[in-house]
């Protein structure tokens, strides 16, 4: 049996980028057949003009993969068989029901659908393995750019014919040494990857996207909106849905922080311990 191809889980954002340029100079090995981007279609334009860049810099191809577009399928009214309308969205949102209780829709299917099973769908097919092939030998080992400081984030290959490999975690190496491998060698810093809309977003980085692209804010503004528009002609669901934690419209929340209102600094929680470590990093 020939030996299993590497292939990289490319989000194009600072971990992934920067173990995709470590890749490039042989700081890891062995070099990878190529990267497998999932595009969902909402990214901000940041991060689709890094990718433009980056993949000029690598000595192997970059894959683009897309189901379509997320924002979408979120969106689409369908008709249920029982009658009436309802809106499949499975995305993490945030809900305020009618008699003023907050709460948030656990399940969802945006990371699998649009992220990992494109992800698996190419690396099968760069294996040389056919579509409805059941091997239960590894023909993939799949590098995922999770860094020391997300170390929770790590989650075994789900199909026997593929391995997961964290070459950063291997390596020691956190966010921040990341940054700094891409500053010593000359290149740029990547942007964040992730949906404009993402309800994971945390503060910062909604204050990020306001400030320092603000159409792609606009655009989380009038998903929002969208989907708060569509979930009132849903059957069966009587909430409001929200991208913010707080169940504040997107659009009427100041994300300056809280030094530069006048009350000292705080940590602010992040996303992590919720996500699932296959949205792209």
């Amino acid at each position: 049996m020939s030996k299993p191809v590497h292939i990289i889980s490319l989000g194009a954002g600072v971990q992934s980028s920067t173990m995709a340029l470590m890749a490039k100079h042989g700081e890891i090995t062995p070099m990878p057949i190529g990267a497998i981007f999932a595009d969902t279609q909402d990214e901000p334009a940041s991060v689709y003009k890094w990718l433009d860049w980056l993949e000029k810099q690598l000595p192997f191809p970059v894959h683009r993969v897309t189901i379509g577009k997320l924002s979408e399928r979120a969106l689409k009214l369908r008709t249920a068989k029982t009658g009436g309308l309802y809106c499949k969205t499975d995305l993490p949102i945030y809900t305020l029901a009618p008699d003023g209780a907050l709460g948030k829709k656990v399940g969802r299917q945006c990371t699998h659908d649009f992220k990992v099973a494109p992800l698996m769908k190419e690396g099968k097919r760069l294996a040389g393995l056919a579509p409805l092939s059941r091997c239960k030998d590894v023909r993939l080992i799949q590098w995922i750019g999770i860094s020391l400081d997300e170390i929770v984030r790590m989650k075994t290959a789900r199909e026997k014919w593929a391995e997961s490999r964290w070459p950063l975690v291997e390596l020691r190496m956190r966010r921040d040494d990341c940054l700094r491998w891409m500053k010593k060698h000359g290149y740029p810093e990547p942007p964040r990857s992730a949906c404009v809309y993402c309800p994971f977003h945390s503060n910062t980085e909604w204050r990020r996207l306001k400030t320092e692209e603000p159409e792609e804010f606009i655009k989380a503004v009038d998903f929002e909106k969208a989907l708060q528009s569509a979930k009132a002609q849903s059957k069966n669901f009587r909430a409001v849905p929200f991208l913010h934690r707080s169940c504040v419209p997107l659009g009427e929340i100041d994300f300056s922080t809280d030094v530069e209102r006048g009350q000292g600094a705080w940590w602010e929680e992040n996303f992590r311990d919720e996500c699932e470590g296959m949205c792209g990093v």
